[in-house]
C-alpha cells in the first residue's frame, strides 16, 4: 500500500493498522495505548500538527474516531546514531540500477538500533533517490554486491528475476582448510542440501529434518598459512588447524544464513563467524574482525536491455592470505 507521505531524511513514513474495535474510541487513543508510555506529549503535538495521517494523506486529530481509519502513517522520532566507520562504494549506477560494494557490519535496511545507519538510508540521502529500494538483501555482517532498483516504473522487471530465481549470484568466505574434528573429510566440489528454518531461539536458523529447501555448491579456491598459527582469529579457539582456505560459494536458494549455516555443518565454520556453529555471547562490533563471508559477483539476463550483465565486488576478505 503506498504511503500518502514522502520518504523523509530517507526513513520511509510508518505504518500503523488500527483495530476495528476495542476499548478506544479514538485512534489518539490506541496510540497513547501502544506508546504513550514512552512519549505521550509527542503523540500528541503530531496530532495537533497533523503530522499522522489516513489513506489519501487526511491529517487525524486528537478526536479522530479509531473506526474511521484502518491504516495510518506517520514519522517516527529517531534516535542518534553514531556513524559506523565503513563506507559504501557505488559500481554501477543507470536509470534503472544503482549497484554498490556493501562493507561488513552495515545493515542493508534500516530496523531496529540501525536506521540512518543502514545502507539504503545512507544511499537515499547521499543520492538524493527517495524512490530508492533494495532488489535483495545481505546481512548486517556480510560484504558485497548490493543491487537497487532507482526507477519504481521498471522496478517490477527486476523482482521478478529474483522472484524466479533467475539471478546466479557468487560468494567468497575463508574457513579452516580441514574440518573441525568430528566431521568428515570433505571432497570438493561438494553440493549442500538440507532443511532450514528460523529457530525460536536466538539462534536464527537450524537444520531440521525433512524435505530440503536449500542448497549451496562448496568450492575450495585455494588454502593458506592462517594469520596468528590459526587459533587466535576471531573463531574463539574452534578450529586449530595451521591452514586456511579460500572458498566459492554459489547459492540456489536464499535462507537466512544459508551460507554460514552449510559451511558449518561441514565442519568449516566461517571466521569470526558468532552464531555458526557455536553461538559467542554478543559483544559490541569489532571492526578488525568482520565476517570472512563477501558477495563477490552477480550476474542475470538485464530485463531491459535484454543483455547478460554481472557485477563483481571490489572488496577482499582481510583473512584471504596470498601466501
Amino acid at each position: 500500500m503506498q504511503s500518502p507521505l514522502p520518504v523523509r531524511d530517507g526513513v520511509n513514513a510508518t505504518r500503523l493498522r488500527l483495530p476495528e474495535e476495542g476499548p478506544w474510541e479514538t485512534a489518539m487513543d490506541y496510540m497513547m495505548h501502544r506508546w504513550g508510555h514512552i512519549d505521550p506529549q509527542g503523540i500528541a503535538d503530531r496530532f495537533d500538527a497533523g503530522e499522522i495521517v489516513g489513506e489519501g494523506g487526511i491529517p487525524l486529530d486528537r478526536t479522530t474516531p479509531l473506526r474511521h481509519h484502518t491504516f495510518i502513517w506517520y514519522y517516527r522520532t529517531l534516535p542518534p546514531e553514531i556513524r559506523m566507520p565503513v563506507e559504501l562504494n557505488i559500481l554501477h549506477q543507470d536509470e534503472h540500477l544503482l549497484v554498490v560494494d556493501k562493507p561488513h557490519f552495515l545493515p542493508t535496511t534500516p530496523g531496529g538500533t540501525y536506521i540512518q545507519e543502514s545502507a539504503l538510508v545512507r544511499l537515499r540521502n547521499q543520492l538524493q533517490l527517495p524512490d530508492l529500494i533494495p532488489m535483495h538483501r545481505l546481512d548486517r555482517m556480510t560484504a558485497g554486491i548490493l543491487l537497487l532498483s532507482t526507477n519504481p516504473e521498471t522496478r517490477g522487471k527486476y523482482q521478478v528475476l529474483f522472484e524466479k530465481r533467475q539471478v546466479q549470484k557468487e560468494y567468497e568466505c575463508v574457513s579452516a582448510a580441514e574440518p573441525a574434528p568430528g566431521h568428515p573429510a570433505v571432497d570438493f566440489p561438494v553440493v549442500v542440501r538440507n532443511r532450514m528454518t528460523k529457530s525460536r531461539s536466538y539462534l536464527l536458523a537450524e537444520v531440521i529434518e525433512g524435505e530440503p529447501n536449500t542448497e549451496t555448491r562448496i568450492e575450495r579456491i585455494r588454502t593458506f598459512a592462517a594469520a596468528h598459527g590459526g587459533t587466535d582469529d576471531g573463531c574463539a579457539g574452534r578450529d586449530a588447524s595451521p591452514r586456511r582456505a579460500l572458498y566459492r560459494l554459489e547459492p540456489h536458494s536464499g535462507k537466512t544464513h544459508q551460507l554460514r549455516v552449510h559451511m558449518a555443518s561441514l565442519g568449516l565454520g566461517i571466521v569470526n563467524d558468532a552464531f555458526y556453529p557455536d553461538l559467542l555471547d554478543k559483544a559490541p562490533d569489532d571492526y578488525s574482525k568482520p565476517l570472512q563471508l563477501l558477495a563477490r559477483g552477480i550476474r542475470f539476463v538485464d530485463p531491459v536491455s535484454g543483455n547478460p550483465v554481472e557485477y563483481r565486488s571490489r572488496l577482499t576478505l582481510s583473512e584471504a592470505r596470498t601466501n
